[in-house]
Protein backbone atom coordinates (compact mmCIF):
# COMPACT_ATOMS: atom_id res chain seq x y z
CA UNK A 1 0.00 0.00 0.00
CA UNK A 2 1.44 3.16 -1.05
CA UNK A 3 1.21 6.20 1.67
CA UNK A 4 -1.07 9.45 0.33
CA UNK A 5 -0.45 11.86 2.64
CA UNK A 6 0.50 11.58 6.91
CA UNK A 7 0.89 13.67 9.55
CA UNK A 8 2.09 13.67 13.23
CA UNK A 9 1.19 15.46 16.09
CA UNK A 10 2.22 15.84 19.50
CA UNK A 11 0.59 17.36 22.42
CA UNK A 12 0.49 17.64 26.23
CA UNK A 13 -2.04 14.33 27.80
CA UNK A 14 -5.09 16.75 28.98
CA UNK A 15 -7.92 15.93 28.99
CA UNK A 16 -8.60 19.43 27.50
CA UNK A 17 -7.15 17.88 24.39
CA UNK A 18 -9.19 14.76 23.86
CA UNK A 19 -11.56 17.20 21.29
CA UNK A 20 -8.80 18.37 19.69
CA UNK A 21 -6.92 15.34 18.75
CA UNK A 22 -10.19 13.34 17.51
CA UNK A 23 -11.21 16.65 15.42
CA UNK A 24 -7.89 16.74 14.19
CA UNK A 25 -7.60 13.43 12.91
CA UNK A 26 -11.39 13.48 11.49
CA UNK A 27 -10.37 16.05 9.49
CA UNK A 28 -7.01 14.61 8.28
CA UNK A 29 -9.32 11.92 7.06
CA UNK A 30 -11.44 13.51 5.21
CA UNK A 31 -9.37 14.14 1.93
CA UNK A 32 -9.73 10.53 1.31
CA UNK A 33 -13.69 10.45 1.14
CA UNK A 34 -14.64 8.00 4.06
CA UNK A 35 -18.56 8.27 4.81
CA UNK A 36 -19.58 10.23 7.49
CA UNK A 37 -20.19 6.97 9.62
CA UNK A 38 -16.39 6.18 8.99
CA UNK A 39 -15.46 9.58 10.15
CA UNK A 40 -17.49 8.90 13.09
CA UNK A 41 -16.48 5.29 14.32
CA UNK A 42 -12.41 7.30 14.30
CA UNK A 43 -13.66 10.37 16.12
CA UNK A 44 -14.58 7.38 19.05
CA UNK A 45 -12.18 5.27 18.71
CA UNK A 46 -9.39 8.66 18.96
CA UNK A 47 -11.20 9.71 22.05
CA UNK A 48 -11.22 6.25 23.82
CA UNK A 49 -7.17 5.88 23.03
CA UNK A 50 -6.78 9.58 23.72
CA UNK A 51 -8.29 9.69 27.29
CA UNK A 52 -6.63 6.35 28.06
CA UNK A 53 -3.61 7.69 27.75
CA UNK A 54 -4.70 11.01 29.77
CA UNK A 55 -6.50 9.24 32.37
CA UNK A 56 -3.80 5.87 33.07
CA UNK A 57 -0.57 6.90 31.82
CA UNK A 58 0.73 10.18 33.71
CA UNK A 59 -1.33 9.41 36.96
CA UNK A 60 1.51 12.76 37.67
CA UNK A 61 -0.05 14.66 35.15
CA UNK A 62 2.84 15.39 33.20
CA UNK A 63 3.26 13.67 29.76
CA UNK A 64 2.97 13.85 25.85
CA UNK A 65 1.30 12.06 23.52
CA UNK A 66 1.70 11.47 19.83
CA UNK A 67 -0.34 10.51 17.17
CA UNK A 68 0.49 9.47 13.90
CA UNK A 69 -2.48 9.37 10.73
CA UNK A 70 -1.15 7.55 7.44
CA UNK A 71 -3.68 8.04 4.82
CA UNK A 72 -4.22 4.93 2.10
CA UNK A 73 -6.25 4.88 -1.08
CA UNK A 74 -8.82 3.20 1.19
CA UNK A 75 -7.57 3.44 4.35
CA UNK A 76 -5.92 4.87 7.68
CA UNK A 77 -3.30 3.76 10.20
CA UNK A 78 -4.10 5.76 13.27
CA UNK A 79 -1.06 5.55 15.99
CA UNK A 80 -1.73 6.83 19.83
CA UNK A 81 1.30 6.28 21.64
CA UNK A 82 2.20 8.09 25.30
CA UNK A 83 5.42 7.36 27.13
CA UNK A 84 3.60 6.99 30.38
CA UNK A 85 3.67 4.58 33.10
CA UNK A 86 2.64 1.47 30.26
CA UNK A 87 0.11 -1.51 30.91
CA UNK A 88 1.45 -4.32 32.97
CA UNK A 89 -0.84 -7.03 31.39
CA UNK A 90 -1.69 -5.81 27.92
CA UNK A 91 -4.01 -8.70 27.47
CA UNK A 92 -6.27 -8.00 30.51
CA UNK A 93 -6.64 -4.31 29.97
CA UNK A 94 -8.22 -5.48 26.52
CA UNK A 95 -10.84 -7.36 28.29
CA UNK A 96 -14.39 -5.65 28.79
CA UNK A 97 -14.73 -3.89 31.96
CA UNK A 98 -11.53 -4.56 32.95
CA UNK A 99 -10.53 -1.22 34.70
CA UNK A 100 -7.57 -0.32 37.19
CA UNK A 101 -9.64 2.98 38.38
CA UNK A 102 -13.04 1.64 39.14
CA UNK A 103 -12.92 4.47 42.25
CA UNK A 104 -13.46 6.85 39.46
CA UNK A 105 -16.37 5.49 37.87
CA UNK A 106 -14.85 3.77 34.41
CA UNK A 107 -16.25 1.51 32.63
CA UNK A 108 -13.44 -0.35 31.19
CA UNK A 109 -14.70 -0.57 27.90
CA UNK A 110 -12.31 1.65 25.98
CA UNK A 111 -10.48 -1.16 23.95
CA UNK A 112 -13.30 -2.79 23.09
CA UNK A 113 -14.94 0.59 21.86
CA UNK A 114 -11.98 1.03 20.20
CA UNK A 115 -12.17 -2.89 18.69
CA UNK A 116 -16.02 -2.19 17.58
CA UNK A 117 -15.36 1.37 15.93
CA UNK A 118 -12.24 -0.18 13.65
CA UNK A 119 -11.35 -2.75 11.52
CA UNK A 120 -8.47 -3.60 13.83
CA UNK A 121 -6.70 -2.63 16.78
CA UNK A 122 -3.06 -3.55 17.78
CA UNK A 123 -1.66 -2.61 21.70
CA UNK A 124 1.62 -2.65 22.28
CA UNK A 125 4.54 -1.59 24.39
CA UNK A 126 5.85 1.59 23.49
CA UNK A 127 9.67 0.96 23.75
CA UNK A 128 10.52 0.55 27.43
CA UNK A 129 7.69 3.04 28.37
CA UNK A 130 4.32 4.02 27.61
CA UNK A 131 1.39 1.98 25.33
CA UNK A 132 1.25 2.17 21.65
CA UNK A 133 -2.26 1.71 19.64
CA UNK A 134 -2.29 1.40 16.54
CA UNK A 135 -5.61 1.30 14.39
CA UNK A 136 -6.50 0.57 10.61
CA UNK A 137 -9.92 1.91 9.41
CA UNK A 138 -11.18 1.01 6.16
CA UNK A 139 -13.43 2.81 4.02
CA UNK A 140 -15.69 1.68 1.57
CA UNK A 141 -16.52 -1.32 2.86
CA UNK A 142 -20.11 -2.65 2.20
CA UNK A 143 -21.60 -3.56 5.63
CA UNK A 144 -23.75 -6.56 6.04
CA UNK A 145 -27.18 -5.86 7.35
CA UNK A 146 -28.84 -7.53 9.71
CA UNK A 147 -31.67 -9.67 8.80
CA UNK A 148 -34.72 -7.76 10.58
CA UNK A 149 -33.46 -4.62 10.65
Amino acid sequence: MKIINEMTITFKALSVNEAFARSLVAAFCVQVNPTLDEITDIKTAVSEAVTNSVVHAYPKGNGDITINVKLYENSALITVADAGIGISNLEKAREPFFTTKPDEERSGMGFTVMETFMNSVEVSKNGSHGVKVQMMKNFGEVKRKIVGE
